[in-house]
């Protein structure tokens, strides 16, 4: 079985570090790290990673554009998307559900459950 690829893009740096350690210390899988929306779309476009964990609040273009931008994009669109994010009211998980991520996380997240949820989320074992 190949190792899977994750991108995470978020702007907060020591939170990526976080998320990518344990990602590969406790899913073993291979992390992509993007600290902007637009670093994120190339990443994207260029690695096909299996799947992207995004913030929803960035400076410049925030995650759902990027989500969105990501879906109008033939080379992209297929990837699975998981969001990252303190907005947990009903309205706006109503919202990110409408869109078709395929799941969202709450912040602040328990870092040891972080790898079951993303699996749970995405339909890896």
């Amino acid at each position: 079985m190949s190792t899977k690829r994750v991108l995470v893009v978020d702007d907060e740096k020591n939170l990526c570090l976080v998320i990518k350690a344990c990602l590969e210390n406790i899913g073993r899988w291979a992390v992509l790290i993007a600290q902007s929306s637009r670093e994120g779309l190339l990443l994207a476009e260029t690695e096909i990673p299996d799947a992207i964990l995004l913030d929803v609040m960035m400076p410049g273009m925030d995650g759902i554009s990027l989500f969105q931008e990501l879906q109008n994009n033939p080379v992209t669109q297929k990837i699975p998307v998981v969001l990252l994010t303190a907005k947990v009211q009903l309205a706006d998980l109503k919202q990110f559900t409408e869109l078709g991520v395929a799941g969202v996380i709450a912040k602040p997240f328990d870092p040891l459950k972080l790898v079951n949820e993303v699996a749970e989320f995405l339909g890896w074992e």
